[in-house]
Order: C-alpha cells, then sequence, then structure tokens
C-alpha cells in the first residue's frame, strides 16, 4: 500500500507529518511522491494566518478528483486547520475519511495507523526505517503565551512537555537510524519543565549523547532566554550557536498589544547578553508588519530594531486576523497597500542585512554537515554548496571564496 503525506505550515507541522508518516512505513507503508499512485494521502496543516488555512481548505477540495477515481483510497487531515474546524470539514468535504486535530498530535500516528489498517493490510516492515541526516523531536506540545494575534494555543492547547528521558532515547533512536543532526522543537522550546529539570538541563543531556554530531532548537520566547540557557549553549560541544528568536515588532506600544510579554528593550538587553555569553552567536528572528494601529513611526522602529540586532535572516509577515484570537476584535485599520509597502522594506532591509552577513564569511574556514553530496549548512545556519562529492552526514571543512544570494560556496579543505 502507498501512501502520499502533504505538509503545510511550521517546523512543529512538519515534524507531526513526519512522525505520522514513520509510523505508517513501521506498519508496511511505502511512501509515494505521486499522488497518483497513492491509497491514501495524509494532509497535516497549519492554520497560522489565513493563507496558510486557505492554502489547506484549496488543498483538500482539489483531492476530491482523487478521491472520485477509487472511492476505496482514504484521505486524512491532521493538524491546526482540522483542529479549528473539525465536523465542519467533513460537513463541506465529504471525501475526507478522517479529521484528527492538532490537540491529539501526539496519537496522530497511531489513530492514523490503526484506521488506515483496518481498510488496508500492508505487512509490517522488518528493517528499520532510516532517518535523513536532519531530525526534529517535539520536546513540547501546546502553548501558555498569550499573544493577542496568535491562534496557537487555541488548537494546540496548553503546554504539554515530554518526560525528558523519553526525549533523549527518541534522540538516540534517530541517531542510530541515521540522524547526525537533531533540531529540538515546541512553540516555546524553552519553556521546557519537566520533574524539575530546566531547558537549560536538558540541553545539557542531549548535547551529551553518543553519535550526535549537531543540536539545534526552536523557538525560544525572548523572555524565557536565561544565563542558563546562555551557559548551557556556550559549554555545548554540538549546540549550534544560531537561534531563531522572535521579535515580531520593534515598537513597545505594539509589543503591548500584541501581548508579547517583553519590550524593546527587554529584548535589544537579552541579545546583548547572549552575545556576550555566546561569541560568533548568528541570529534570525520574525517580524509582523500592519498590526491594528500600527502608525508609521512604529513601524520604523522595527526597521532600527533589524538594524540593530543585524539577523542573518528573518521571516516578515503582513498581519492578518485570525478568527478566535484577541486580535481579532480590533479594527484591522493598516490598508493593504500600506502593509503591502512596509513588507517591501522591511524584506528589503533583511536581504541587505543577510547578504552582509554572508559576505562576513568569505575567506573563512567553516564546518559544514553535509546533507547530500554536494550541499549542507554550517553550524551557524548558512547554506553552503561545494563540487566535489562527498558522503551524506559528514563533517568537512569547507573554505568560502564567493556567495550567491543566499548560499555561500568554496572548496572543501585537505
Amino acid at each position: 500500500m502507498r501512501v502520499h503525506t502533504i505538509t503545510l505550515g511550521c517546523q512543529m507541522s512538519a515534524a507531526d507529518g513526519a512522525e505520522t508518516l514513520q509510523a505508517l512505513e513501521n506498519a508496511g507503508w511505502q511512501k509515494t511522491d505521486d499522488v497518483s499512485e497513492a491509497d491514501a494521502v495524509v494532509l497535516t496543516t497549519c492554520t497560522v494566518r489565513a493563507h496558510a488555512e486557505h492554502r489547506a481548505i484549496s488543498m483538500i477540495g482539489r483531492l476530491r478528483t482523487w478521491k472520485d477515481a477509487d472511492p476505496r483510497r482514504m484521505l486524512v487531515v491532521t493538524g491546526c486547520v482540522a483542529e479549528r474546524l473539525g465536523p465542519r470539514l467533513t460537513q463541506r468535504f465529504p471525501h475526507v475519511d478522517l479529521v484528527v486535530g492538532a490537540r491529539e498530535a501526539a496519537r496522530t500516528p497511531q489513530i492514523v495507523a490503526e484506521l488506515l489498517g483496518k481498510r488496508f493490510q500492508p505487512q509490517p516492515k522488518t528493517a528499520p526505517v532510516k532517518n535523513k541526516i536532519c531530525a526534529c523531536v517535539t520536546i513540547m506540545r501546546g502553548c501558555d503565551c498569550a499573544c493577542s494575534y496568535c491562534i496557537v494555543p487555541s488548537v494546540r492547547g496548553p503546554e504539554a512537555c515530554r518526560p525528558l528521558e523519553d526525549i533523549l532515547s527518541e534522540m538516540r533512536d534517530k541517531i542510530a537510524a541515521g540522524a547526525k543532526e537533531i533540531t529540538l522543537l515546541g512553540q516555546r522550546v524553552n519553556a521546557y519543565r519537566e520533574s524539575g529539570k530546566t531547558f537549560a538541563d536538558l540541553l545539557r543531556r542531549a548535547d551529551c549523547i553518543e553519535g550526535l554530531a549537531r543540536l539545534r532548537f526552536m523557538s525560544p520566547h525572548p523572555a524565557l532566554m536565561d544565563e542558563k540557557t546562555f551557559t548551557a549553549i556556550r559549554d555545548g560541544e554540538h549546540i549550534c550557536p544560531a537561534i531563531h528568536i522572535p521579535v515580531q515588532s520593534g515598537n513597545d506600544r505594539v509589543l503591548a498589544l500584541m501581548k508579547r510579554g517583553h519590550t524593546r528593550r527587554d529584548f535589544l538587553e537579552m541579545i546583548q547578553r547572549l552575545r556576550q555569553a555566546v561569541p560568533g552567536v548568528v541570529l534570525s528572528t520574525d517580524i509582523i508588519v500592519g498590526f491594528p494601529s500600527e502608525t508609521e513611526e512604529d513601524f520604523a522602529q522595527s526597521l532600527t530594531l533589524l538594524e540593530e540586532l543585524k539577523p542573518a535572516a528573518a521571516f516578515c509577515f503582513k498581519y492578518s486576523a485570525r478568527e478566535g484570537t484577541p486580535s481579532a476584535r480590533l479594527k484591522d485599520d493598516v490598508p493593504v497597500q500600506v502593509k503591502e509597502d512596509r513588507l517591501g522594506a522591511v524584506n528589503a532591509l533583511v536581504s541587505k542585512l543577510a547578504q552582509a552577513a554572508l559576505h562576513s564569511q568569505i575567506g573563512s574556514e567553516v564546518e559544514v554537515l553535509a546533507e547530500t553530496p554536494d550541499f549542507g549548512r554550517t553550524r551557524t545556519g548558512f547554506k553552503a554548496r561545494w563540487k566535489q562529492a562527498v558522503a551524506p552526514g559528514s563533517l568537512l571543512r569547507l573554505q568560502v571564496a564567493e556567495v550567491s544570494r543566499r548560499t555561500l560556496s568554496g572548496e572543501i579543505s585537505s
């Protein structure tokens, strides 16, 4: 039996989708990239922004033709759209066989495998499924934060942390199956607490796992970044000094409306402490433009914050109201064209800063983990390419000679 998987959204969605696929492969399913060959389709959805939800809805609608071609086929919709819309999905799309919401993410692989197993009877695999070079491990689900624009708490529920030993055991399993780099995931990953252990404790324990080449995490909340975490990153042998820390705005009034729990000064002072503790750390962030009532002066402060932060990358978005969030009750009074103009301006600045970060690497020798024979990433997260083919999973030294728009290139050092 063959399954086609589609994952939309963030790395949490990607990890959820990967866990479901792993369970199906362990049950004997074969993955296919051609939907026309599939006996089942599993769609993992995202609803963090209106565009993401509309994309998922459109995809579900288009899959009706696939389902009508063979009614024995099964369509499963999981994730955040499944949680938010629930029974409304099957009412609107009768060709959907199963809807599993994001609050059931931990049990979704089992639920989906059991349902598909009732209609189809694939033979379980005897050999373990090999992981990619880079794998993800979810350490917690849900969010206790109350950012006014964010729908995540309502669709993923309150924070629930996994037992530390279960996390370490999953990491060991993924490494045994071929993973060299692991990213720890959580909506507020540094909010992790379990049996008196903190996120910093988890980082220290994870860093010691035999066979691990690199350890990353995302996304931490700025207000929870502390000296213990900084020290764990600095002292860790395998913890990569590349951190994505969402700020969302550079203006205190807007940050208060967003209910972010930090001010501009809080954020920048935390960044200063982080850079002192972890020299050479490379940062990235998120910015939302056009939040209700955002003025030109407010927006200008987001630009000046970026200029001070100097991120190597940033994910920038136009504000869109999400039904059921507190900010949806605010008047969405920033005109669409103004949002477009601000997004263009912030993307232009981010592009300039990213190019500066890339060009700063020219002439240096960097460690790269090969994800394919000729592509990989540095410890600080920069993409890199070279000409001489190497074995995926290799750690190599690259002499950086030039950069393209987003990628370093050079020769492998002997």
